[in-house]
């Protein structure tokens, strides 16, 4: 009966079938009661192993779905859990569904439907939902109204549109009357959500396109107390953030804006954590006095490691890890009229995309230089072609800098070395002054699939596509590496440098993939 049972479980009653079990159970008082209604002999038995029931309940609920549809074909105690299931994930993965997302979108709603109809409800804590398309409203109201429960901790709907068509509009009233008291993890995307009050026991929110304005996640957020992390992507509708003191619990905060946020204000005392993408004169809007740990980027504003140097230590007085993105570099050179925070440990900048030819990348050795106490510096560089100047054969073209001592630096990672003079000028002034370096990282190819020991990755057969500029660049790097800066690197630094992948990109031929490691 294992396959037929199976799709009678999780893919819809088949012909003759009645709740999906083949209409062999019979109606008892309680969901999970045994057939034989004897409350004292509640027990699995074999001739090994002799256990609870409520044991082997939990170790049901541990199994992925599939397997523990499996399970509820063959043991009556485990069809019992099946429909008590305290955990629902549905995805595209977790059902099996291996074809196109599109034609996958029909059968994910029957086997959803079909499984949230022969729930109890009783018990359900974790709710979750992945599909690539908007699913009919029908269908989510009728899944939420079985999964929201005075049980229910997380909730999480994610979907996918292909357009922007119309947003679900989710149902807040059955979500505050009764889960108010219980749900700790939301997790919404592509849908409507109006809040008409705070939830007591909420410790994580992520609205992702979610359409909520500023005076209705100011309402929520008021009175959520517990609150330890947030996250708002591009939500259209909201035209100001406000986060109250009252947050004393929230640790970590994202915020990825559009240019309908007019105005930003962070009250939360014990902020530690802010990942902010947008325009970056709302920072000086908030209040981060206790942000330890700092990651900006913007598509509106060029350069932000400038901004960074000029700003931060006003607004982040207490910083210890500053990461940048930036998308496009403009200009040739760094000034850092004002030092960044005296209490950065941890630098990493990061650009993306096309720079201009004539950027410095000497000129970051300032921001270096006005950082006593950094510890570690990362600098990736994403650039489909090398447009800068080219180091000469001629090492004495290589320029000097002021001697200065960066006696705490100990780590220096540049991800997408080149062999442009500037980065060749960078590499050895930290040489020349970090006297506390312990360890020199020079990754020659750079992809948005950083792994430590890239290598590894054939025994899995994968490799991450590249083009062949990028890989002709990585041996100018090598050769610009072994000339230039092998010879300055002290005995006591580990010098790290990760080639092209010798198996996957031959420079000879055009349809080359990727790089590995050497």
């Amino acid at each position: 009966m294992g396959l037929l049972s199976l799709k009678r479980l999780i893919g819809g009653p088949g012909p003759g079938d009645g709740d999906g079990d083949g209409g062999k159970s019979k109606p008892v008082g309680s969901p999970c009661q045994q057939e034989d209604d004897n409350q004292d002999a509640k027990r699995m038995r074999n001739p090994r192993v002799s256990l609870p029931e409520d044991i082997w309940y939990h170790i049901h609920s541990l199994l992925p779905l599939r397997d523990a549809a499996r399970a509820a074909c063959v043991s009556s105690t485990f069809l019992c859990s099946w429909r008590c299931r305290p955990n629902l994930i549905f995805s595209q993965k977790t059902l099996g569904l291996n074809g196109n997302w599109r034609e996958n979108v029909r059968e994910l709603i029957n086997k959803v439907d079909h499984i949230m109809k022969n729930h109890s409800g009783i018990g359900l804590r974790t709710f979750g939902l992945q599909s690539y398309n908007l699913i009919n409203t029908c269908y989510l109201d009728r899944w939420l109204n079985i999964a929201i429960t005075p049980a229910i901790e997380e909730l999480s709907l994610t979907q996918f549109p292909e357009n922007n068509t119309k947003y679900y509009n989710f149902p807040c009233s059955i979500l505050f009357n009764r889960g108010g008291n219980s749900i700790k993890h939301i997790c919404l995307s592509y849908c409507a959500f109006r809040p008409t009050g705070g939830l007591n026991f909420l410790r994580r929110l992520h609205l992702g396109e979610v359409h909520i304005t500023g005076d209705e996640l100011e309402c929520l957020l008021s009175n959520s107390f517990a609150l330890e992390q947030l996250t708002l992507k591009y939500c259209k509708e909201l035209n100001y953030l406000r986060i109250p003191c009252q947050l004393q619990q929230l640790k970590d905060l994202e915020v990825y804006e559009r240019k309908a946020l007019q105005m930003m204000e962070v009250k939360a005392p014990n902020l530690s954590t802010f990942h902010y993408d947008g325009n970056l004169a709302r920072l000086s809007d908030g209040g981060l006095l206790a942000v330890k740990k700092l990651r900006i980027s913007s598509f509106y504003q060029y350069n932000n490691v400038h901004y960074a140097s000029a700003n931060l230590s006003s607004i982040v007085p207490t910083i210890e890890t500053l990461i940048i993105s930036s998308f496009e570099v403009q200009y040739s050179s760094c000034t850092f009229q004002i030092p960044p925070p005296q209490e950065l440990e941890d630098f990493s900048y990061r650009i993306q995309w096309g720079l201009s030819p004539a950027y410095d990348y000497l000129s970051l050795a300032y921001f270096i230089d006005a950082s006593p106490v950094l510890e570690t510096f990362t600098l990736i560089v994403s650039q489909i072609r090398m447009e800068h100047d080219v180091i000469s054969e001629n090492s004495s073209h290589l320029r000097q800098m002021p001697r200065s001592t960066h006696g705490n630096i100990k780590n220096v990672n540049i991800i997408g070395f080149c062999s442009a003079k500037s980065m060749i000028d960078l590499t050895c002034h930290i040489l020349e002054n970090a006297t506390s370096l312990e360890c020199l990282t020079l990754d020659t190819i750079h992809d948005d699939y950083v792994h430590p020991d890239r290598l590894s990755l054939h025994e899995v057969g994968f490799c991450y596509r590249i083009g062949s500029p990028m890989i002709m660049e990585a041996e100018n790097a090598l050769l610009a590496i072994k000339r230039y800066i092998v010879g300055k690197v002290p005995s006591t630094v580990k010098l790290v440098v990760l080639k092209p992948c010798s198996w996957c990109h031959a420079t000879e031929g055009l349809g080359v993939k990727d790089h590995r490691v050497a």
